[in-house]
C-alpha cells in the first residue's frame, strides 16, 4: 500500500464496515473489494460502477493493457476536465488519452469526480482507494503511477502531484491553471502541457508560474502546443506520445 494514501484508504473501510449500532451495513469492504476484483481484464474496456454503501456509487473506466501476461504494467489515473457533476465524464478516453498513451501497455483508469473538485476529500479517499485496490489485486507496477489530466483534471494532477509524492512517478497536466503556493517544491517529475492559443488559460500565464516552480526546484518540463486552443482536447495526441516517450526514457 502506498503511504500518502493509506489514512484513507483505512477511513474508507471503517466507514464501510462499521456502524453495526446504527442503521444495518448492507455492504462491507470484502464485497467492495470483490466486486473490483471481478472486473473483467482480458475483454477490453470496462465500464464500472462500483457500489459502496448509503447509496453511495463510484463510477470509472477501466481499460487493461492490450496483452496481459506475467508482467507488472504501469498504471495511469486518468482525471477528466469539465465541472463536478457530469456523469458521463469519465467516459472520453478514445480521442486523447488511449492513442496518446498505446506505446506504453499501460492500465489506464478514468475516474468520475463525480459532485466534488479533484481536491476535495471525497475524491483523495475515492483515489487513495482505487489506487490501492488496484496495486493489490492487478499486476500494477507501483513505481510506475502516473497522474493525467486536461483542463480542470490538469489542475487536479498538479494538486496531487504536490500531495501525494510518495504514490506517484509522474504527472502531466493538460491545459491546467494551477498556481498554488510556488515557493513549494513539487518532487514529482512533471511534464506540462499547454495550447499556444488556450482561451481560457493564457499561455504566458501559465509559463510564468511553471518557471516559478521550475526556479523553487521542481523537475518540470514545459513544452507550448503550437496553434492549439483549449476546447479541442482530441489535437493534443501527439504531444502526449511525446509525453509517454518522456516517461520511458527519462522517468522510469
Amino acid at each position: 500500500m502506498r503511504p500518502d494514501f493509506a489514512l484513507l484508504f483505512t477511513v474508507l473501510l471503517l466507514v464501510i464496515g462499521c456502524n453495526k449500532d446504527e442503521d444495518p451495513v448492507e455492504r462491507t469492504f470484502d464485497d467492495v473489494q470483490a466486486d473490483f476484483s471481478n472486473i473483467p481484464l482480458t475483454d477490453g474496456t470496462q465500464d464500472v460502477t462500483l457500489e459502496l454503501n448509503d447509496n453511495q456509487f463510484w463510477s470509472f473506466r477501466v481499460i487493461p493493457p492490450k496483452s496481459l501476461g506475467s508482467s507488472t504494467y504501469p498504471l495511469i489515473i486518468r482525471l477528466h476536465g469539465a465541472s463536478a457533476g457530469y456523469d458521463e465524464a469519465h467516459l472520453g478516453t478514445e480521442c486523447l488519452i488511449e492513442p496518446g498513451f498505446e506505446s506504453l501497455n499501460a492500465f489506464i483508469l478514468s475516474p468520475n469526480a463525480g459532485d466534488s473538485e479533484w481536491f476535495e476529500p471525497e475524491n483523495q479517499e475515492k483515489l487513495g482507494t482505487l489506487i490501492n485496490l488496484a496495486i493489490n489485486l492487478w499486476p500494477v507496477d507501483a513505481s510506475k503511477l502516473v497522474l493525467v489530466g486536461y483542463s480542470n483534471g490538469g489542475n487536479g494532477s498538479w494538486y496531487y502531484a504536490e500531495h501525494q509524492a510518495n504514490t506517484f512517478s509522474a504527472g502531466i497536466p493538460i491545459a491546467s491553471s494551477y498556481h498554488n503556493d510556488t515557493s513549494v517544491k513539487i518532487d514529482v517529475p512533471l511534464y506540462v502541457i499547454h495550447g499556444e492559443d488556450d482561451e481560457l488559460f493564457p499561455v504566458d500565464s501559465t509559463r510564468k508560474w511553471v518557471e516559478e516552480y521550475q526556479d523553487s526546484g521542481g523537475d518540470i518540463k514545459f513544452v507550448v502546443a503550437e496553434g492549439l486552443t483549449h476546447f479541442l482536447p482530441c489535437e493534443y495526441i501527439s504531444y502526449l506520445q511525446d509525453a509517454s516517450a518522456w516517461l520511458e526514457e527519462q522517468v522510469w
